[in-house]
């Protein structure tokens, strides 16, 4: 078998897939069916843009897992997860977009070749990638099967940062720094804003230090003026103005590890109202990385931060943050804890997080964001880039 080059070695997937099965003995699941692409990236390696059809990593309670896709991709397979090939398995393309079959039914018959059955089988419900087709297929030819809710159950093992883990992240934070870098010398009024977005992936893919790139699992986030008010919008080919703030939303990326940050600019003499809020935003800020201590809750973060911008009239309803890492589109958050009233998960060393404290009016918005991770001494940020309202005359 052709070597390959994994990102991680073989004793880190171990303990990962270990945890996993202990998560899964937990809740009484013999067979886990793994369909979301991070989830699949971070059990065995896998990394493809194959999310487009259905696949996914098989977990039992021994042994290796099983990769599972359509066929041509398990060359892709192959080249990029620690298994060996008998644990690859290709469907054929007739399965692909049928109306007629389904990819689902093709694995039901390798789990009843295996025996699995009869088993307490896991699947994740509430997945981008896992339809109701999917589920209903299963079902079907799998009769004897009890089928589980495992939605997040991957997700949450993923939450504690290994020490490569980390190291990946702090180079993505290095590629961030560098797009913002690029965006505040090249932005002016008259320059189009998918010119700029060129320069941002641009920036973004040749990396730095040595260290590529990779494709971000959200798309650069850049409204302007009025637009700055909706916090999910994208590009046009329209040109700046003098007299708007944009926030730019965006995120370096290494080995699918993310570390988003944001920063506004304003074109022009910023009015009060952006001054006005920008203190309120980072004093915000201040307080909730000190409150992002081991033995803290997610939500006594965003309660310092929501107290600290009371004192200013402002409040902020979605919550202020959630966890980062590994990532495939159309989200780069993991999908678990949220820095918001209610969520009282402990914070613990070696987490990530988004901190997005982002205020968005009716007319305008401004977004500063910091990226961190949780240390036996607090929130330590994985940028150092200006935190503050970026202003270009």
């Amino acid at each position: 078998m052709t070597q390959v080059s994994l990102n991680f070695d073989r004793a880190e997937y171990d303990s990962r897939i270990a945890r996993t099965r202990q998560a899964m003995e937990r809740q009484g699941i013999d067979l886990l069916i793994v369909t979301d692409p991070s989830n699949m990236a971070w059990l065995t390696g896998y990394d493809g843009w194959s999310f487009y059809v259905h696949q996914c990593v098989v977990l039992s309670t021994d042994g290796d897992p099983l990769w599972y896709g359509r066929g041509q991709d398990a060359n892709g397979a192959k080249r990029t997860v620690f298994m060996d090939h008998d644990h690859i398995i290709g469907y054929p393309d007739n399965y692909v977009q049928s109306t007629e079959r389904h990819p689902m039914d093709y694995l039901s018959g390798i789990i009843a070749q295996k025996g699995w059955d009869r088993s307490a089988i896991g699947v994740e419900m509430d997945n981008y990638y896992f339809s109701a087709a999917c589920l209903e297929s299963l079902k079907s030819h799998l009769p004897n099967a009890r089928f589980k809710d495992a939605t997040a159950l991957v997700n949450w093992q993923r939450a504690v940062k290994s020490a490569e883990e980390i190291a990946y992240m702090r180079r993505a934070a290095r590629i961030v720094e560098a797009m913002h870098a690029r965006i505040f010398e090249l932005v002016e009024p008259g320059l189009r804003k998918n010119d700029l977005v060129a320069e941002i992936y641009r920036t973004g893919v040749r990396g730095v230090d040595g260290y590529g790139g990779d494709y971000p699992a959200i798309v650069p986030l850049l409204p302007s003026g009025i637009d700055a008010s909706a916090p999910h919008l994208t590009w046009d080919d329209r040109p700046f103005k003098a007299g708007e703030g944009t926030f730019f939303e965006i995120a370096g990326c290494y080995k699918r590890y993310h570390c988003p940050l944001s920063r506004t600019i304003y074109l022009g003499k910023p009015p009060q109202k952006f001054l006005d809020t920008e203190k309120a935003v980072l004093e915000g800020i201040e307080a909730a990385l000190e409150a992002a201590k081991p033995g803290n809750a997610c939500e006594d973060v965003e309660a310092a931060w929501r107290r600290t911008i009371a004192r200013y009239g402002l409040e902020k309803e979605s919550r202020c943050g959630y966890p980062i890492g590994l990532s495939y589109p159309p989200d780069w958050g993991e999908r678990t804890m949220s820095l918001r009233p209610g969520d009282k998960t402990e914070l613990k060393e070696g987490m990530c997080f988004h901190l997005i404290p982002a205020i968005w009016q009716d007319d305008w918005g401004l977004e500063i964001t910091e990226s961190f991770r949780v240390t036996a001494y607090g929130a330590e940020t994985f940028c150092a880039y200006p935190r503050k309202l970026l202003v270009k005359d």
